[in-house]
């Protein structure tokens, strides 16, 4: 039995540990921002997002995994730059590998999840982070 009576949500795949969330779609996304400019800032700009804040994402993600998945080098008179490690492009294919399994549209358990939801669920969970 398929219900429409709710629009259709998205699923976020998310790698925690305890409490720290070492993986999801926006470090992806500083990653592969990363991987094209070659750059923590310019990829922060695109992202929205400050340096600080990038570099911190960096951080977490870098301090969790066995091999850096960015590296970076300082500037001198050569600009700086950054660049993703072997690591970090395998992290983002597998990350986009299991999101891509996860799709709505090809997802059994998650059609028959999302039938389980009460008329309006989407609409009043505004404020749920999930916990």
């Amino acid at each position: 039995m398929t219900r429409t009576h709710h629009p259709i949500p998205t699923f976020q795949l998310r790698l925690a540990l305890h409490r720290d969330v070492i993986l999801g779609p926006g470090k992806v996304a500083l990653l592969e921002a990363i991987d094209e400019s070659g750059s923590i800032s310019s990829a922060g700009r695109a992202l929205g997002m400050s340096y600080k804040k990038a570099w911190q994402l960096i951080e977490t993600m870098n301090g969790h995994f066995l091999e850096a998945l960015v590296e970076t080098h300082a500037g001198g008179n050569e600009r700086g730059g950054a660049r993703l490690s072997a690591t970090g492009r395998q992290v983002i294919a597998h990350f986009r590998a299991l999101e891509r399994r996860l799709a709505l549209e090809d997802a059994e358990d998650a059609r028959a999840l999302l039938d389980l939801l009460a008329p309006g669920a989407a609409e009043t969970s505004a404020c749920d982070n999930g916990a």
